[in-house]
């Protein structure tokens, strides 16, 4: 293109700059902005600020106190410290498969097309759309060993009543519950999503090939749902470890600390105690831990992919 034809320049507009060849659209930044200044303000900021807290002394009246590492030193030595993470972990045993395992079954029923599938798809996904203080309350209700309709039905195969959230056995499991039914819509979502990219002409092949249902699972399905399913168990897993609502509105972490979830203890530390040097440094172990288990988890299924 000749000089001639080159177009002639552009006076600056508002909202942009025209610096030689360059063009800084500053609307753009303006509409990043909007989100951004309340992101870094309410979740970054807050983030960086607990990790300094947790090396002081503080509670909230009066200026922090650096104190090094000593809360991170009573942590260690705590023993409710430890019992929340024992008790996460069982909440993990039980929550992570059981969510996964049915959220994988019914996307499977609905993605088939039966008929009230529509309908099946709305009840399964309601519970994940409100809240986890609604969903707890719910199942206080359900639970109840005298009057919650889980009881009066086991009752029908002379099951006696179970304490589901008034036993330090049965506390742990009730909570478990609850958080199931509450956390099962997003894994039947994303497996449903998952199941429905599957090309239709692998299905139609393995039929005409005669590959019966368990075939088409093992060697067509399940491959094509691993980075899905990948997903679902890293979510699952993070969800279970800050688990604290159920845990709040069910059982208060007991009977004793038979319930008590790491994020349970750290709010009655800061909340309760008033040591929110030492929650901030209770929270910093469990996000380590977090981060630990999510990568230990992520390599363990990228390496069987």
């Amino acid at each position: 293109m000749s000089s001639a034809t080159l177009p002639a320049k552009m006076p600056p507009r508002w909202g942009h700059r025209i610096d030689d060849d360059r063009r800084v659209d500053f609307v753009g930044y303006l509409f990043v902005a909007f989100f951004s200044v309340p992101f870094f303000l309410f979740n970054i900021l807050p983030v960086f600020f607990g990790i300094y807290v947790g090396f002081t002394r503080w509670s909230i009246i009066g200026s922090p106190r650096w104190v090094g590492l000593d809360n991170f030193t009573q942590a260690f030595n705590d023993r409710w410290v430890w019992v929340g993470f024992e008790n996460v972990l069982l909440y993990g045993l039980l929550i992570v498969p059981s969510v996964t395992v049915l959220g994988l079954v019914f996307a499977l029923f609905v993605n088939r097309g039966y008929p009230l599938s529509g309908l099946a798809r709305a009840l399964f996904f309601a519970p994940n759309v409100v809240s986890a203080t609604v969903i707890g309350l719910v199942w206080v209700w359900l639970l109840d060993t005298q009057y919650g309709l889980v009881n009066h039905y086991f009752s029908f195969f002379g099951v006696g009543a179970i304490p589901w959230l008034t036993s330090t056995q049965w506390s742990l499991v009730g909570v478990s519950i609850a958080s199931v039914w509450w956390d099962l819509g997003l894994a039947f979502v994303l497996f449903l999503a998952a199941l429905q990219d599957i090309p239709s002409d692998l299905t139609e092949a393995a039929l005409v090939d005669g590959a019966g249902p368990w075939a088409r699972l093992r060697f067509i399905i399940l491959p094509h749902l691993r980075p899905v399913l990948s997903m679902v168990v890293t979510l699952q897993l993070i969800s279970t470890l800050r688990i604290f609502s159920q845990v709040y509105v069910m059982t208060n972490g007991g009977p004793g600390v038979s319930s008590q979830s790491p994020i349970y203890y750290v709010y009655q530390v800061a909340i309760v105690r008033n040591l929110f040097g030492y929650a901030s440094a209770i929270a910093m172990l469990l996000f380590i831990g977090i981060l630990m288990l999510t990568l230990l988890q992520r390599f363990i299924l990228s390496e069987r992919a």
